[in-house]
């Protein structure tokens, strides 16, 4: 008979065992959320960035990301890592079927493409999110700083954001039509 630690934990998620042998052998589900403020017209006014200090203790600039847990549809998991970010008053504007604006293909070799994860290889599908209520950084993040569309494709926030966000950032701005 098979032990049950063979399978993931009953929440959906690996042990950090099972996620280190599945990061050396297939590429992970991720999504990539740019939570953005729109005005009246729908235009795209402000950009919300966290702070966070990443694992060499450097502060960096850095979007909403993370894993799709198994039997988790799309839609869900954003919502789920916008809620985990920025609060439950976010009030995230999801459509009912999103559609990424790129799919961001992170490498553990760096140059590949603009992404880079040390850790795995990890395919993102990367989204523009409205979001309407009031944003409190939540759990890692040591702020959240709402900035113009011009300020993030600025070269002092490029340098602030790691692993290629800077690069999807640039792109979500071209997305929505609000690139400087």
């Amino acid at each position: 008979m098979t032990e049950t630690a063979d399978y993931p934990t009953p929440d959906g998620w690996l042990t950090d065992a099972q996620l280190r042998v599945a990061r050396s052998h297939l590429p992970l589900l991720y999504v990539d959320a740019v939570p953005v403020r729109v005005d009246e017209s729908g235009d795209v006014v402000a950009v919300g960035l966290l702070l966070r200090v990443n694992g060499a203790g450097i502060m960096t600039r850095a979007l909403i990301s993370g894993r799709v847990m198994y039997h988790e549809r799309v839609r869900d998991a954003l919502l789920r890592h916008i809620e985990k970010d920025l609060g439950p008053v976010a009030l995230p504007q999801i459509p009912t079927s999103p559609q990424p604006f790129t799919v961001a293909e992170y490498f553990p070799t760096p140059g590949i493409t603009p992404y880079h994860d040390p850790r795995q290889h990890a395919v993102s599908l990367a989204f523009v999110v409205p979001v309407a209520g009031d944003c409190e950084p939540q759990q890692d993040a040591l702020d959240l700083a709402w900035l113009t569309p011009e300020e993030v494709c600025g070269e002092r926030v490029q340098t602030e954001m790691t692993g290629g966000h800077g690069y999807l950032l640039r792109q979500a701005m071209a997305h929505v039509g609000r690139m400087a």
